[in-house]
């Protein structure tokens, strides 16, 4: 199946495609993953960074998470987490393909899964996205943390961090405060290193049900956010004394300037 043959199998074609755009020169940096732990560092220029999923999963309240997997017993929670985490990463490259103009299939019945998640997502949630700045973009503050972004965009006239997830039930908005501490790390990343000033994060979730949810912050919302994160990292900068020494960036002192800005 050539490149035509895919697009017109996923009716692409039919969706307008927002304008790519290179006014952002990314520099690429290194993903490593611990194999025995499971946790994601970053090298920028010799630099090895946190990522931010690693500080939040180091920060967060384990609780409900322990309790629902004694509720639904280790090994079936470990299977519905491997199959979520196999069905998003699929989702997700549907969704990078497609923004970067590539063909791309998966036939797997995870795959078969996957594609109308990513097609509802491109249907509704990228109608909006008027420019790309780059998809799957490693950023990274420096001396503090890094991640990658599944997009950095002009949606509806605003530089915007996105998001994609997969969901196996819809989201109330109460339960993700991760995800918006996630865009808000991305985007004070992006505007620390790049000079940006990005002020809108959008978090677009589909279920395998091709239910579709968004979520947004702009300006003072997406201010609070980072604000928050700033706490969640200097926490973890407290649990791994370690890393803490390496810092470059004082966070004390970024806490100290979001509060007086307030």
């Amino acid at each position: 199946m050539n490149d035509e043959d895919i697009k017109e199998y996923h009716n692409l074609d039919k969706l307008k495609k927002p304008i790519i755009s290179s006014k952002y020169k990314y520099l690429q940096g290194k993903q490593i993953t611990d194999q025995d732990t499971g946790i994601r560092h970053y090298d920028f220029q010799g630099i090895r960074l946190p990522s931010v999923t690693t500080i939040l999963a180091k920060t967060k309240n384990q609780e409900y998470l322990t309790a629902w997997k004694n509720k639904v017993g280790h090994e079936k929670a470990e299977s519905i987490k491997n199959l979520s985490s196999k069905r998003g990463t699929s989702m997700h490259k549907f969704l990078e393909s497609y923004i970067q103009g590539v063909g791309y299939d998966d036939l797997t019945p995870i795959g078969c899964e996957a594609k109308p998640m990513a097609e509802k997502i491109i249907e509704i949630g990228l109608t909006p996205v008027e420019e790309v700045y780059g998809s799957e973009v490693m950023l990274h503050y420096p001396g503090l943390y890094a991640g990658s972004t599944d997009l950095v965009c002009m949606h509806n006239g605003l530089e915007t961090i996105v998001d994609f997830k997969q969901s196996n039930r819809p989201k109330k908005e109460e339960w993700i405060d991760d995800y918006y501490l996630q865009i808000a790390a991305y985007a004070m990343a992006h505007d620390a290193y790049y000079g940006s000033k990005i002020r809108q994060g959008v978090i677009m979730i589909c279920t395998p049900d091709l239910y579709y949810q968004e979520f947004k912050t702009t300006d003072q919302g997406l201010r609070k956010w980072k604000h928050k994160f700033l706490k969640r990292l200097d926490h973890y900068n407290e649990l791994i004394f370690d890393e803490k020494e390496h810092v470059k960036v004082n966070t004390t002192d970024l806490l100290k300037e979001f509060e007086r800005d307030k």
